[in-house]
């Protein structure tokens, strides 16, 4: 952990925001649509594979990867990595209920969501094939849904669904909400070397306060977070949460 001072007043606004949204044992839920919503409509051939259900669950899991953020900044349990780490999950996620919100036209929101469901069940296909599991009672395997997923696809003339990568989401969604998609895309490539123990993003983005001496004449280096570089993710998850909130509470509401 951090044997420096750690300030971190940069983050004071996203702990903010994510405090707002904290409830009694969970995070405060964005609501289901309004049957006479944009959203609503949006979401009425899509049967059990809609864009609010997936907006809402990146939602909620942006909320507490940032959460996590500060739970561990109270405690003073500061290192240089899971800052780093942790909001690149709340970024990713915040990206992605955005992305899937703001499509050009009701087709294109559509295609992201199956898309985005369809890569979904592809995983869970695969864990069911690596675990040997199989779905009790009436419940359907990924490879089913999937089936699913692609009929309702081609009953809407949909084109064929692609597999959307993370880095495509992030910069789609940042002018979405007024940023920079290459500041963007620069910072989660930082927080993507953590998050992998690449070693890059030590010498880039952390701050050295020691070198420790070893037989061999190498010196091993201890580090702690750069704050100036570590700002704008900060600022970037802040921002695309709050945008996220205020764009999906207008498409669900009733018009």
């Amino acid at each position: 952990m951090s044997t420096q001072p750690f300030n971190g007043a940069y983050l004071r606004p996203l702990f903010h925001t994510i405090e707002q949204a904290r409830g009694e044992g969970a995070y405060r839920q964005l609501p289901a649509p309004h049957p006479a919503s944009s959203l609503a409509a949006d979401d009425a051939p899509l049967g059990p594979y809609s864009i609010a259900h997936l907006a809402r669950n990146s939602h909620t899991a942006g909320l507490a990867h940032a959460d996590a953020l500060r739970r561990l900044t109270v405690a003073g349990e500061v290192d240089p990595i899971s800052p780093w780490t942790l909001l690149r999950g709340a970024l990713e996620n915040f990206a992605t209920g955005l992305w899937l919100l703001d499509g050009a036209g009701r087709d294109e929101r559509r295609h992201r969501a199956l898309s985005l469901w369809d890569e979904d069940m592809r995983n869970r296909h695969q864990h069911e094939e690596d675990t040997g599991h199989q779905p009790s009672g009436a419940g359907k395997t990924g490879a089913q849904r999937r089936a699913e997923i692609k009929d309702i696809a081609d009953r809407l003339g949909l084109p064929p669904l692609t597999r959307p990568g993370t880095l495509q989401i992030l910069l789609a969604a940042a002018p979405s909400a007024g940023l920079t998609a290459v500041k963007v895309g620069a910072v989660w490539r930082a927080a993507s070397g953590f998050a992998h123990g690449r070693y890059w993003p030590n010498l880039r983005a952390s701050q050295p306060y020691a070198a420790f001496p070893a037989d061999n004449g190498i010196h091993t280096l201890a580090l702690v977070i750069d704050e100036d570089q570590h700002r704008p993710l900060a600022q970037y998850c802040n921002t695309m949460l709050r945008r996220l909130q205020e764009h999906y509470t207008a498409r669900a509401r009733a018009h």
